[in-house]
């Protein structure tokens, strides 16, 4: 947490320790062990929530670690400490995950690492783009990516499919509403 902020009480206390409990030490030492391997930086790959911050926060590790997948991702990296060229190297390591395939859904708002509120999502983030690595000829983490499975089915069969009831929507068979009564009966 950033030290101008007042510590959070009661709901949003309550929330921030939710949001702390699914963060992944080990995880997150993988992020980390993969970050020094794809960018050669002597960076601590410890995966504790104190070390993972102080790596990434000021987010040029993230730029040269987008720069290492792709030369020339991020023209311009901050190494100023302050806080708004923090941001802007964060936000422009974001815009190059998503351009290399990571869902939006995947990434995080740069308060949460700036501010330290959901370095869990910092963690989903690194590890949805460690597992496009390796379209990028890098070495990759996690599970391999399913490729597209497309199909091509002629008119034919797209017809005949049509005409099959499928025991997959279940069957209805000897269903009936008898007995179900639900609170009081009707009394005309």
């Amino acid at each position: 947490m950033s030290s101008n902020r007042a510590p959070k009480s009661g709901f949003a206390a309550e929330a921030q320790r939710k949001i702390n409990s699914k963060y992944s030490e080990e995880l997150a030492q993988e992020s980390l062990e993969w970050i020094k391997a794809v960018t050669g930086e002597p960076i601590n790959t410890s995966g504790d929530t104190d070390n993972f911050f102080e790596v990434l926060k000021d987010g040029v590790i993230l730029c040269k670690l987008a720069n290492s997948l792709q030369p020339g991702s991020i023209k311009k990296v901050n190494e100023s400490k302050m806080a708004f060229k923090c941001m802007e190297n964060i936000s422009a390591f974001l815009e190059c995950a998503k351009n290399f395939g990571v869902p939006t859904q995947e990434t995080f708002q740069s308060v949460d690492l700036w501010e330290r509120q959901n370095l869990n999502s910092v963690v989903i983030c690194l590890q949805s783009l460690g597992r496009k690595a390796s379209n990028f000829n890098k070495p990759s983490i996690g599970p391999k990516e399913a490729d597209k499975n497309v199909r091509n089915f002629s008119e034919e069969q797209l017809r005949a499919g049509q005409n099959v009831i499928s025991l997959q929507y279940g069957s209805n068979k000897g269903a009936t509403q008898s007995g179900i009564n639900f609170g009081n009966t009707r009394h005309m």
